[in-house]
Order: structure tokens, then C-alpha cells, then sequence
């Protein structure tokens, strides 16, 4: 018996995503799955570009606002959901396209997890920082938040182990007691992808753009909101892209304009990581990849041509 067929959608914020599983999806019977770690949390529809409520009437969506902001997510704990929220797409008779930008929950997917990866120098670098301000017991406390998994296991007062768990956590948004537990095991799917890949001017203006258009639909209020529930700031949501920037204005640290400015920056820049994560591993084997170099969709008449094309694509390799 063959295994069902899967549709990873993939690429860097801001490229498109969203619009193309719209329409794959209606063109294909889909339901749409998110594999945004950002996307997880209610409170963040607007600052995450969550699909709208009318484009969520078209097509079943599944995994979008599900978690509380105060709940951190994992990649561990959205494979579990992805592969549940998949089944029943099955059964429905529908295919499953999962969309997003965070490439390590499209490999905790397709391959499981197997290895602990080296931490980045950005996270060691916090977890000096913060074992020296704050000492390791509250270093632990903050670990728990996000990862009470491994929080569990370890002495509050060992400052080695709380500290390479939190660089672990950082590093990979996977709790160390998971990368221990070996979960090695392959998806039961075929998986087609799709990795859309657009210039980096075009997406320096689609960024520009996007934020914009939260700003009108109240991306301010949104981020109060969420300073309002005086969460822990380790926590993943209070690290979405535009909290800590806007949080700035509000508090009268920073001018709206300014505020803007480095949200774009840091948005930008997490664009470049996910180009160069996505460029270092394979969403799926190589017959089964196709990298689409244009911003989707640019034109009407480059969307009906790329649509057919991809859909082609899709179905030839399901």
C-alpha cells in the first residue's frame, strides 16, 4: 500500500505563501496546515499575518491561533499536532499542504529528530549573559517557562547544564530532553514541496508593505494587549517579530517611525536565515522539489502561468 501524498509549501516571510496554499488548496481539494511557530499563538493574528477569517472560510485550516500566547510551542509538540491535523485531512479525502517558514518543523517532520545540533553563537552568547545577570536558578525558572520538559530534569543551581539547555532551547526551539529522547522516525508520507525563493528586493518591499497594512489593522493594540498579560519575555510570542520594537513605542522609548524601521530590519533579517536554512536542507528528495525564484503572485498573468505549472508539477509527483 502506498503511502499518501503531502504538499510542503515553503519559504521565507512575506514571499507569498499564504496566497499560493489558498489557491492550491481550492484547486486541489487541500487543507491547509500551518508550520509557523508564530502563527501557533491566538493573541498574534494581525503582528504574524495569520490567514484572514474569510480566507479561512474557503479551505479547512488547521493549527493557526491554537496556543496561548503564555503556552510556549515547540517543534516537538507542532509535529505531534501536524501529523494529527494531516491524518484527518486524509480522511477527509483532502490533501494536506503545510505552510510556512520555519524549516525546522518541516524537518522534525520529514525526518524526525536525531542529533543534538551545535547551538549558535547568538544563543551561547544569551546564556553567558543571562547565567550572569540573573544566576542560574532564575535561569532555570526561565527555561521552565519554555521548556519544563527538560527544566525538570536538571539542578536549578547546575549553571553548565541550565545553560547549554537554554542554548539548546534557543538555538532550536526544541527542549534538550527531547533531542535526547533519539525520535529518528520518518513521516508516513510522500512528500512533493514547493520552496518559493524570491529576490531580496522583492521581499524588502513586501515587507515594508505588510507592516504597513498591520499597522491600519491594529497591530499597536494587538502588541498591548499582549504587554497587558505580563508574560515571561522568553517566552516565543514575546519574541515575534515587532513586539519588542513596537512594545518600544509604547512606552515612549522610541518614535512609530523608528519602531518601524527596526521591525523591518529584524524581519529582513530573519528572512535571510530562513533563505540560508532552507538553501542547507532538503524539504524533500530532489525529484520531488521545485524552487519558485519569482514573488507569488507578481501579476495576474504570472500567477496563472506559475499556478498551472506548479500544479502540474504537484500532481505528476503525487
Amino acid at each position: 500500500m502506498s503511502l499518501p501524498h503531502a504538499l510542503i509549501l515553503a519559504g521565507p516571510t512575506a514571499s507569498g505563501k499564504s496566497a499560493l496554499a489558498l489557491d492550491l488548496a481550492e484547486r486541489l481539494g487541500g487543507a491547509i496546515i500551518n508550520a509557523d511557530s508564530m502563527q501557533l499563538y491566538r493573541e498574534l493574528r494581525i503582528l504574524t499575518a495569520r490567514p484572514t477569517l474569510a480566507d479561512e472560510a474557503r479551505v479547512p485550516h488547521r493549527l493557526y491561533g491554537i496556543r496561548a500566547a503564555a503556552e510556549a510551542g515547540n517543534a516537538a509538540w507542532w509535529r505531534s499536532a501536524a501529523l494529527a491535523a494531516m491524518a484527518d485531512a486524509v480522511g477527509a479525502g483532502r490533501l494536506p499542504i503545510l505552510t510556512g517558514g520555519t524549516g525546522l518543523y518541516f524537518s522534525a517532520l520529514t525526518d524526525g529528530f536525531a542529533g543534538i545540533p551545535a547551538a549558535t553563537a547568538e544563543a551561547r552568547a544569551e546564556a553567558r549573559t543571562l547565567l550572569a545577570e540573573l544566576g542560574a536558578p532564575a535561569l532555570h525558572g526561565r527555561l521552565a517557562a519554555v521548556d519544563p520538559t527538560t527544566a525538570a530534569t536538571l539542578n536549578p543551581n547546575d549553571s553548565q547544564r541550565v545553560a547549554r539547555a537554554w542554548e539548546v532551547w534557543h538555538s532550536t526551539g526544541i527542549g534538550l530532553a527531547t533531542w535526547q529522547a533519539g525520535r529518528g522516525e520518518a513521516a508516513p508520507y510522500r512528500f512533493t514541496a514547493i520552496l518559493l525563493d524570491p529576490p531580496r528586493q522583492h521581499l524588502r518591499v513586501a515587507i515594508a508593505s505588510r507592516l504597513q497594512s498591520m499597522l491600519a489593522e491594529g497591530a499597536l493594540a494587538e502588541v498591548r494587549a499582549l504587554l497587558d498579560l505580563s508574560l515571561d519575555p522568553a517566552l516565543p510570542a514575546m519574541r515575534a517579530h515587532g513586539v519588542a520594537e513596537l512594545a518600544a513605542y509604547l512606552s515612549g522609548a522610541s518614535t512609530l517611525q523608528e519602531a518601524a524601521r527596526r521591525t523591518e530590519l529584524a524581519t529582513g533579517q530573519y528572512t535571510k536565515r530562513q533563505a540560508t536554512w532552507f538553501r542547507h536542507h532538503a524539504l524533500a528528495p530532489p525529484d520531488r522539489t521545485r524552487t519558485i525564484a519569482s514573488r507569488y503572485p507578481e501579476s495576474e498573468q504570472l500567477l496563472q502561468r506559475q499556478l498551472g505549472q506548479i500544479i502540474a508539477f504537484i500532481q505528476a509527483t503525487g
